[in-house]
């Protein structure tokens, strides 16, 4: 009684003072939406982990040890299937040398500056393997070719095996600062490309590399903002004018929408979050979650006034009608985006919080600021004396009529779609998170047919004690190592020291070919690695393969294209040779590759803990806010189904899930529970307040709450399907996947839900 005496004083205070309440909202608004100028952006693949991630952890340490890996490569395409001319060498030169201006670079490889070695006497020759393209015949052309073509450090790595392709490496030292940092080096790179086509008409050059992928997560995401926002307004502003019939009633849910998103995205500012590529999607699910609620209130005092109330009193019944379901909704899908701070992915939790943050932001302005401007506003209807809505009358007819053949039927529908679940399986690939528009993508899959590949694994093979990288039998293990990976169907190019030891042993045997072998003597090797790194110039020395005080090396394999149940199964394989051939060897394995291929798995077994207490939660909610334990219960069903059905039709269409689809049951969970607990608060009210059987109430819910939940699904269905349009496929899935879960979870509370409230809740 105290609680709707309370609701009761709200309607009046907003409706009487109206414009207190407006210029009271709009100060709040402003003051948390101040905090927007705080707001920052982070593109980097890093923000996908948390600090606590293991295979982070184990990344930087290799970073740290060694040079960063971050990179721009080039991949040059000459056109005539030939790299080993004049002029493309020419290119190839000219393209390393200015290379070294882009911003942060640090190091520069490439055939041309490739730090080749001969023999004269007992002398060490150490240098460029092409200087003066110009000037080569065609016989030093043929050395070079022969040279590159047999040269391990070279071959899939920085030039392909038939010599059509060759690529330019560029190693950045981001400072990481800035989130400007990978865009402004994307730029330059674009630049100095454009530049190299233009002096070398026919040359086509394709840009990859980490800091490519990190500029493709910005530019993704600030076209996605730029393209689907603007259309799901579009989408929203038709659906509520042909829905609502009112340009002030619709003029007040697209400023209320404006009013909720400035609102969370300036508390996240003011806690001094960053965007992400995914958190950059709050405002397109705000936008749709926010329509909810209004278009509730705003059906409801339409619906009054066409049977002849005034607008004030229209606007108070309205909000004492719907207050009570509107704030359970507004709670069980914040409690439903809360579930994402259990994902090991902090740009999820980050989504799932500003989400959640500008769904109450909503419900506070749906309860003060939207009534408050509908009271200010021009209204017109037109006056009705029957409220019944015809096409939800004869649904309501036929689901009444066929309620025992619908519990059936729809049940077992359920339970085949259910069982389909097992069909899908984990699975990732980084890569793919862009879609064949993105430049990034287009590029990496040229790289990946013809040079070399984007993704890797790195190890730090530790040696016993400092200079023990020289160890005749440290080398051999490591050579036995790489063999062994050489072997592996996966695996494109090993990058290893023990290759450059086996060319310097060969050069100071007269290079005798007899003599390409590891050398058998410590101090032997020793001083050949000495000898080697004295003669190296600035900037290619070997502190991107050996540590300090040379006690390990990095060993970095290339790999093809594979999903991340593909890698993790790679990574099994290495590490159980690695036991049982190096068991006293200190090693680390990482990777960006492996770091993704890990996350996945552990953030579904996070997010199905917090989508279990997200249910736990929203359960107690629904059965304290029903006053009954088998309401309560009975809501479950059409919240918890909706999501085995649409991971069931996922595994008969696609049975891949990544990282976008892991959060979608938590998310959704919150979503489905809106229109269930509508229709139950409607059906309790015509049970309770008008004494209706069960059959009239399940009528009475039809004809009164029918309407928006058709209008609110359409929004919502449509918003997430405007954002599976996204080239970014981690959103586009879980847009798709949100979408297909929400259709569902209308058909279930049509269709569904009334027959079993019908059967369980006899009068």
């Amino acid at each position: 009684m105290r609680v709707t005496t309370m609701i009761d004083k709200l309607g009046r205070f907003v409706t009487r003072y109206p414009w207190w309440t407006l210029l009271f909202s709009l100060l709040v608004v402003f003051v948390l939406a101040a905090g927007v100028l705080h707001l920052g952006f982070k593109n980097d693949y890093r923000i996908y982990f948390s600090k606590e991630n293991p295979q982070l952890q184990a990344f930087e340490a290799i970073q740290d040890t060694y040079s960063k890996s971050d990179n721009v490569m080039f991949v040059l395409d000459p056109g005539q299937g030939n790299v080993f001319t004049p002029r493309i060498l020419q290119a190839i030169r000219q393209l390393t040398e200015r290379s070294w201006q882009l911003p942060y670079s640090s190091r520069v490889d490439s055939i041309t500056n490739f730090q080749h070695t001969t023999a004269e006497q007992d002398d060490l020759i150490v240098a460029d393997l092409v200087s003066d393209p110009a000037a080569l015949s065609e016989e030093q052309i043929q050395t070079i070719r022969r040279v590159a073509l047999s040269e391990p450090l070279l071959v899939r790595r920085l030039v392909s095996p038939a010599g059509h392709v060759a690529g330019v490496n560029v190693t950045v030292q981001l400072p990481g600062k800035s989130s400007m940092e990978a865009m402004q080096v994307a730029v330059e790179a674009r630049k100095l490309a454009a530049e190299i086509e233009a002096e070398y008409p026919g040359i086509k050059l394709y840009l990859t590399g980490m800091v490519m992928m990190n500029n493709a997560f910005a530019e993704s995401s600030m076209n996605d903002n730029q393209s689907l926002v603007p259309l799901m307004y579009g989408i929203v502003i038709i659906a509520l004018l042909l829905s609502l019939r009112s340009i002030s009633a619709t003029l007040g849910v697209v400023l209320l929408i404006l009013l909720s998103i400035v609102s969370a995205l300036g508390i996240a500012g003011w806690l001094r979050w960053d965007l992400t590529p995914t958190s950059a999607i709050a405002p397109t699910i705000i936008l749709t979650m926010a329509v909810a609620d209004c278009v509730h209130l705003l059906v409801t005092m339409l619906h009054n006034m066409r049977i002849g109330h005034d607008k004030r009193q229209a606007v108070q019944e309205s909000i004492r009608i719907n207050f009570q379901p509107i704030f359970l909704t507004s709670a069980t899908t914040a409690i439903g985006f809360l579930s994402m701070n259990f994902s090991d992915a902090p740009p999820f939790r980050d989504l799932g919080n500003i989400v959640a943050m500008g769904v109450l932001m909503a419900f506070l302005l749906t309860i003060t600021f939207l009534p408050a401007l509908m009271v200010i506003l021009p209204l017109r209807v037109k006056r009705q004396d029957d409220l019944d809505n015809r096409h939800m009358q004869l649904l309501a007819d036929f689901v009444i009529r066929r309620r025992k053949a619908l519990l059936v039927v729809n049940g077992l529908l359920a339970v085949v779609l259910t069982s389909f679940v097992p069909l899908n399986e984990l699975n990732d690939e980084f890569v793919k998170y862009f879609d064949e528009s993105i430049e990034f993508r287009r590029s990496t899959d040229f790289f990946n047919d013809n040079l070399g590949g984007l993704y890797s694994m790195e190890f730090s093979i530790h040696a016993q004690s400092s200079g023990g990288i020289s160890e005749p039998g440290y080398l051999q293990k490591l050579q036995r190592f790489t063999g062994w990976l050489e072997e592996q169907p996966e695996v494109i190019h090993v990058h290893t020291i023990t290759d450059t030891f086996k060319r310097l042993n060969k050069n100071m045997h007269g290079d005798d070919p007899a003599w390409y072998r590891l050398p058998e003597r410590r101090d032997l090797a020793a001083q050949y690695l000495l000898l080697y790194e004295m003669s190296l110039p600035y900037g290619l020395d070997l502190n991107d393969q050996i540590n300090i005080d040379k006690s390990a090396v990095r060993l970095i394999v290339t790999m093809q294209s594979m999903s991340s149940r593909e890698i993790l199964s790679v990574e099994r394989r290495v590490r159980d040779w690695l036991q049982d051939n190096m068991p006293e060897a200190g090693i680390e394995a990482a990777s960006p590759v492996l770091m993704f291929a890990h996350i996945g798995k552990r953030n579904i077994i996070r997010m199905v803990a917090g989508t279990m207490l997200a249910l736990v939660l929203i359960s107690f909610i629904l059965i304290a806010a029903f006053r009954s334990l088998k309401l309560g219960l009975i809501s479950l069903i059409p919240n918890l189904v909706p999501a085995g059905i649409a991971f069931g039709i996922w595994g008969l269409i696609d049975g891949q899930i990544g990282l976008g689809l892991s959060v979608v049951t938590g998310m959704t969970l919150g979503i489905v529970v809106d229109d269930t607990v509508h229709f139950i608060s409607k059906y309790r009210r015509a049970r309770i307040e008008k004494q209706f059987s069960s059959k009239e109430a399940v009528r009475y819910a039809f004809s009164t709450v029918g309407v928006a939940l058709w209008i609110t699904s359409l929004v919502l269905v449509s918003g997430f399907l405007v954002l599976s349009l996204s080239h970014f496929t981690m959103n586009s899935e879980m847009g798709l996947m949100t979408a297909i879960t929400i259709a569902v979870a209308l058909f279930l509370d049509f269709l569904f839900l009334p027959p079993l409230l019908m059967t369980l809740e006899k009068k």
